[in-house]
């Protein structure tokens, strides 16, 4: 499946292959060396650590460019009266009688320990596209699903803490 990606997410995403690739990359084999330096590497522990560190930066970076070269790239504009990525939505839940408010976002960005809600998601592609006002019908799987009322729609600015996600 291709990643749905903004152009924040690009950025975000080509920053850090940079840092990775200038810095991490850079630490990384100073630290081999100075590990390969203290002798015997085939009971050295830091070597055989940083080499570990070391290989898994390029893992990460092999990682990132291959998810860019074949990433979808979508907007994150949306009408003023729709429900679009990097929108913070209010949402009633019928079922439980409570309010939720979220943001939506692209599913790397999906995290929800921080209200950050995945398009992917049931809940995201459910509310994505829809207006205040609306009653949505949420659909977890084939027999399950539930309701929930679109009860306000912000325009949240990219908060530039937001990470991408390591998978």
């Amino acid at each position: 499946m291709r990643e749905q990606l903004t152009k924040s997410d690009v950025k975000k995403i080509e920053e850090e292959i940079e840092y990775r690739k200038l810095v991490v990359r850079k630490e990384a084999i100073e630290a081999v060396k100075e590990a390969r330096a203290h002798g015997d590497l085939s009971e050295n522990f830091e070597y055989h650590a940083a080499k570990k560190d070391k290989n898994k930066n390029e893992s990460r970076i092999r990682y990132l460019e291959r998810m860019l070269k074949t990433a979808e790239i979508v907007s994150d504009v949306s009408k003023e009266d729709e429900v679009g990525i990097n929108n913070t939505v209010t949402v009633y839940f019928e079922e439980d009688d409570e309010e939720q408010v979220f943001r939506l976002v692209t599913s790397i960005r999906g995290n929800s320990m921080k209200n950050l809600i995945s398009t992917e998601s049931p809940l995201g592609k459910a509310v994505l596209g829809h207006k205040e006002g609306d009653r949505v019908y949420v659909a977890v799987n084939e027999t399950y699903g539930y309701y929930v009322e679109i009860r306000k729609i912000q325009n949240t600015s990219e908060d530039e803490n937001d990470t991408i996600r390591a998978y």
